[in-house]
């Protein structure tokens, strides 16, 4: 089974191999004895191994990868022995092939490289336009679009964004929205947006008559909180997009509005991404909301993506958040709209307290301003909530995500439980320390 054929397969349920065989892949460290101890197991109970193979695993060089196929007979006494290849042994072992939802998991990226695998899979726009947008009949701007495509398609993680000349028309455009915008900062959004706001004009180039590049944003996010910008021709899944989330990895178009209509767009532009989602993505504990949320949806199964992108909606992109006595918007769909800003902290919409049980199947519009927003306590609070609805999503296993290797890593047995509580262990003791030097 060669390296390419075994990515493809992680984590997904299989319909390719013989109805008669179960698949399974599994890590083992590299040691004397190790492999005959867990075939042991299979020969205490009976079962028989139709066929095994092995490679140096890619994740941790002291393990291999062994993939096997077993007689489907051997189905009911399944869950028994993964169960003990993963508590008692410590391996981690992963079902490919048998039909049980429990096990049959999505394929979701591992390494932040993975996001290359699906980051040109747009379900909208992109080169393409909609006969009801404003830059359909523009050939000019439609090129233009063609040109912004290229640049994500052929963009691969770890690589600079490549920088973009814009035209005098483009800056026009983003000077109109960034002037309006600004005027209502002060007043209606978020403490955390306001204070971020001018070292983005210091560091990274907000000016009215110039658009930023999203390789300085980006390099500016990794400097605040490890945020990091990624082209993308135009809408991805609300799976695809979750995911970058988990890694800390904003998937942000480049491109601007039509310039006939600068105060309206039918999706996501330049304008959105860095004056609506960037400057709260600068701030950690909003930084650490979002990617909870990109974290719950690892492996999560179509509803729950369903949910969590519908509390995506209510939070990042249109929630409001409590300031003191008064309520503030924080959501980019709001900070990046000069009409739907002032409405939102109007007389006119419904405000709801943040109950993702309830937010989670609030049904919304896409076309015109909301007729409901909910309001976090603080994103402090928004984070806890999204843990605990979290843990009511169907996963045979948690994830976490390790900033030094930038990877996912699955817990799903004792060794990985055992290295988590060993990190937890050593952050205690460095935050104990500190608190006895500030006594």
């Amino acid at each position: 089974m060669n390296g390419d054929s075994f990515q493809e397969t992680m984590y997904i349920e299989e319909n390719t191999y013989k109805n008669d065989m179960i698949s399974l892949i599994f890590s083992l460290k590299e040691k004397v004895g190790a492999l005959a101890k867990v075939l042991r197991i299979f020969e205490e109970k009976s079962i028989n191994l139709i066929h095994i193979e092995s490679r140096p695993s890619r994740v941790n060089k002291d393990e291999y990868e062994f993939f096997i196929n077993l007689d489907r007979r051997n189905t009911p006494l399944l869950t028994d022995i993964i169960k003990t290849l993963r508590n008692e042994i410590g391996v981690t072992v992963h079902e490919l092939s048998r039909k049980k939802k429990k096990d049959a998991v999505p394929w979701f990226p591992r390494t932040i490289q993975e996001l290359d695998r699906f980051a040109n899979q747009i379900l909208t726009y992109g080169a393409e336009l909609d006969a009801d947008h404003p830059g359909f009949k523009d050939p000019v701007y439609r090129a233009r679009r063609k040109e912004f495509a290229d640049i994500a398609y052929n963009y691969r993680h770890g690589q600079p964004i490549p920088k973009v000349t814009y035209t005098e028309e483009e800056k026009k455009t983003w000077g109109t929205v960034f002037r309006e915008l600004k005027t209502l900062y002060p007043t209606h959004a978020c403490y955390e947006h306001n204070h971020v706001f001018p070292l983005l004009e210091k560091y990274c180039g907000y000016q009215e008559d110039n658009i930023p590049q999203l390789e300085d944003v980006s390099k500016f996010l990794q400097t605040c909180t490890g945020f990091r910008l990624r082209p993308v021709a135009g809408l991805l899944s609300s799976r695809d997009f979750l995911a970058g989330l988990a890694f800390r990895v904003f998937h942000s178009t480049q491109y601007i509005r039509h310039g006939s209509k600068p105060m309206y767009t039918p999706e996501p532009d330049v304008c959105h991404e860095l004056l609506g989602h960037v400057p709260l993505f600068a701030d950690i504990s909003f930084a650490q909301f979002s990617q909870e949320i990109g974290l719950a949806s690892l492996g999560a199964p179509d509803e729950y993506i369903e949910k969590l992108a519908t509390v995506y909606w209510f939070t990042v992109e249109f929630g409001l958040c409590k300031e003191g006595d008064a309520i503030k918007a924080y959501g980019a769909g709001l900070l990046s709209s000069f009409g739907e800003l002032q409405y939102c902290l109007s007389d006119k919409p419904e405000i709801q307290s943040l109950n993702l049980e309830k937010t989670a199947v609030q049904k919304y519009p896409v076309t015109e301003f909301q007729p409901v927003y909910y309001v976090a306590e603080s994103f402090k609070n928004a984070k806890e909530k999204v843990r605990r609805f979290a843990s009511t999503i169907p996963r045979p296993f948690s994830v976490r995500y390790n900033p030094y290797t930038q990877r996912i890593e699955v817990l799903d047995n004792a060794n990985q439980l055992k290295n988590l509580a060993e990190s937890i262990s050593s952050e205690m003791g460095t935050l104990c320390s500190a608190l006895k030097k500030i006594e």
